[in-house]
């Protein structure tokens, strides 16, 4: 398991036991298994961005955190540079770069998203709130439940998270931002 993954299982476990909150009864509030969540804390497999959201939530403190380590400074704005986003490798071939991460308080998440291409379908999740996808560069294979888009250059999506839902580079590298309200 890369780095980052591991440091992210350790910022979670410390800070659920510091808060006194048992495994099992953040694994409900994240809806996940007992055992896939200590697959999670013990870095054992890749967390889902909708897990960390999640158990964010439930321990009551910023995303950000167990990203990074470190907590927002911003109140009034922030500015990110092209590039100096706070980056974070998801799933084999995903790349996420958070736009807000120094905002205190923030009610969405703006990311950028680069896919490598894949020959297989992509891996469904599920995670709270409402999700928006804007492709910025390629063709993405976008599934949402039972139902397969593809969206090129200019093209969006909004719906409904809870539904199990994916993308997938399609001919080659793509790039867009989503926007997660969890």
């Amino acid at each position: 398991m890369n780095d980052q993954i591991k440091q992210i299982a350790q910022r979670i476990r410390e800070l659920r036991e510091i808060l006194d909150v048992d495994a099992a009864d953040l694994a409900k509030q994240v809806n996940v298994s007992v055992a896939e969540y200590n697959q999670y804390e013990n870095a054992e497999t890749d967390i889902p961005i909708g897990v960390i959201y999640g158990v964010a939530a439930a321990l009551n403190v910023d995303p950000t955190v167990l990203l990074t380590g470190d907590a927002p400074r911003m109140s009034d704005y922030t500015i990110v540079r092209q590039g100096r986003g706070v980056s974070v490798e998801r799933y084999k071939g995903y790349k996420f770069s958070s736009l807000a991460f120094n905002y205190i308080g923030r009610q969405f998440d703006p990311m950028i998203v680069d896919l490598d291409p894949m020959e297989k379908p992509p891996e469904l999740v599920v995670h709270g709130g409402q999700e928006f996808n804007y492709v910025l560069k390629g063709t993405v294979q976008l599934v949402i439940g039972s139902r397969e888009f593809l969206l090129e250059a200019g093209d969006s999506a909004f719906f409904n998270p809870m539904t199990p839902h994916g993308q997938r580079a399609v001919g080659g590298p793509v790039k867009f931002l989503t926007i997660i309200n969890e």
